[in-house]
């Protein structure tokens, strides 16, 4: 294998597939990134076995070949070299890198040794915009599970219906459902559960660039294919059934309240201060005014060690008056994804969850459960 190609997209690259570099592994090659040729194009390649991320970058090719490279040295050096032609040349398992007048012999391991990346074309296929899917995954894959107790609430409940893809995570506290469009519709009804650690690794490729993204689910169901521009990602599923979530969604409410996100934001984090020494109790109380424009929300926190603080913001209350205490971190975590300006607070008593929707949308409900306090 001989090539060249420019430093900064070698750098590039390298970046892109970084995250699927296994960090502990028992299978040391895991570690590697894979480098080959392509179709004119040098591919480079890395996966953890949970996930695997394969970009190609333009080069010149000279002779074609590949070799696997410790990904953390590698990635080091070509990072710290100047912006330039950088020549890369395999002798043996030696791989000769030329960068003006910089230059390193790596020792790498055997191509056909590493992992074979799954090729995933023979089932499901739809499309999304990019921007469509991001929004779907900042507004739902944090309330995913980090303990591996119960493995399918680690996951994002993924399903596509018409032209319809619903999302929905939950942890046992608080569920997020989030409902987005498709560029192309599905014959038939498809649901399969994501890692959310791959949401979070595919919203991070997706960067700020709009593009359309394909989606394709093998014909085994164990594994998802997501190709962008000059990225692919794969990642395995979650086998096992999600929790029917549409039936823990409060279809009623007694008190709803219209505030704004910046303002309950700053009150809810403001307590936290407090709720973090008090077992993470935010206590939220609703209470009507005159004319519906006239409400206020009391947002308090106590610790006996600590103190305690006292937050008011203004509210549009519709209903009758309430309270209802809920963990404080849960709160600031939807209120910090929420782009618009507003969102509604539905409760009915305290022992009930409270729904949490942006106002101008109806197509994202957060519910978080309630904790017990003594008033």
């Amino acid at each position: 294998m001989k090539l060249s190609c420019l430093q900064e997209n070698l750098n590039k690259g390298l970046g892109i597939i970084g995250r699927a570099v296994a960090s502990r592994t028992t299978l040391p090659i895991t570690q590697n990134v894979l480098i080959s040729t392509e179709q004119s194009q040098l591919k480079l390649a890395a996966t953890n076995l949970e996930i695997a991320i394969s970009c190609w970058i333009g080069a010149k090719i000279e002779n074609e070949g590949s070799i696997t490279i410790p990904a953390r040295v590698l990635t080091d050096f070509v990072n710290s070299l100047p912006k330039d032609i950088i020549s890369l040349d395999l002798k043996h398992h030696t791989l000769e890198l030329k960068c003006g007048r910089y230059d390193a012999r790596i020792n790498g391991l055997d191509a056909a040794d590493f992992p074979p990346i799954p090729q995933v074309g023979d089932g499901f296929s739809t499309k999304i915009q990019a921007e469509e899917l991001k929004q779907a995954i900042s507004l739902v894959a944090f309330a995913a599970a980090t303990e591996e107790s119960r493995p399918v609430l680690t996951g994002v409940q993924t399903e596509f219906e018409g032209s319809r893809l619903t999302v929905a995570a939950a942890d046992g506290f608080r569920l997020a459902v989030y409902r987005a469009n498709l560029i192309e519709p599905v014959k038939e009804k498809v649901a399969m559960i994501i890692p959310a650690k791959a949401y979070h690794e595919l919203n991070r490729l997706m960067g700020s660039e709009d593009q359309e993204i394909e989606i394709t689910l093998n014909s085994q169901k164990s594994q998802v294919l997501f190709k962008l521009k000059g990225i692919e990602m794969v990642s395995q599923l979650i086998q096992g059934n999600f929790p029917n979530y549409s039936q823990l969604i409060p279809q009623t409410y007694g008190t709803k309240a219209r505030i704004d996100v910046a303002e309950f934001l700053r009150a809810i984090k403001m307590a936290a201060i407090f709720a973090r020494d008090g077992s993470g109790i935010a206590r939220v109380i609703v209470t009507p005014g005159a004319t519906v424009e006239a409400g206020k929300i009391t947002i308090s926190a106590r610790a006996d060690e600590i103190g305690d603080n006292v937050g008011e913001i203004d509210a549009l209350v519709d209903g009758e008056a309430a309270k209802i205490a809920f963990n404080a971190r849960y709160l600031a975590d939807v209120l910090s994804v929420v782009k618009q300006a507003q969102v509604s607070l539905e409760v009915s008593t305290p022992s009930n969850p409270g729904v949490i929707r942006p106002v101008g949308t109806d197509n994202y409900d957060h519910v978080v459960m309630p904790m017990f306090v003594q008033w």
